[in-house]
């Protein structure tokens, strides 16, 4: 595409001379250079996230979150009567509560 051979890029000067004048080609070849440096910046910061990541996908792969710890022991059951149900030992519970 463009080599950037001196023949060219003096062609280049001398019509952005001529179109932007002597007064404004400073302020625009700053704003380039600006925009150059910037771009620069953010493909070396991709560059280097894309390197972070091969590494990291290189280590072998640690489990960083400990095991959830182990259950609390049963409550021991309200002592149920004899000839009772289910139901009414659940609701007769909830009714000691206070529910």
């Amino acid at each position: 595409m463009f080599e950037g051979r001196f023949p060219e890029l003096l062609i280049i000067f001398v019509v952005a001379l001529i179109v932007l004048g002597p007064h404004k080609l400073p302020e625009v070849a700053a704003l380039i250079g600006r925009w150059l440096g910037n771009a620069r910046a953010m493909a070396r910061q991709f560059r280097d996230q894309l390197e972070e990541e091969a590494q990291n996908l290189k280590r072998p792969a640690v489990n960083p979150t400990p095991p959830p710890p182990a259950p609390p022991p049963a409550a021991p059951s309200a002592p149920v009567e004899p000839g009772a149900t289910p139901e009414s030992t659940t609701q007769s519970a909830s009714h000691e509560r206070g529910s």
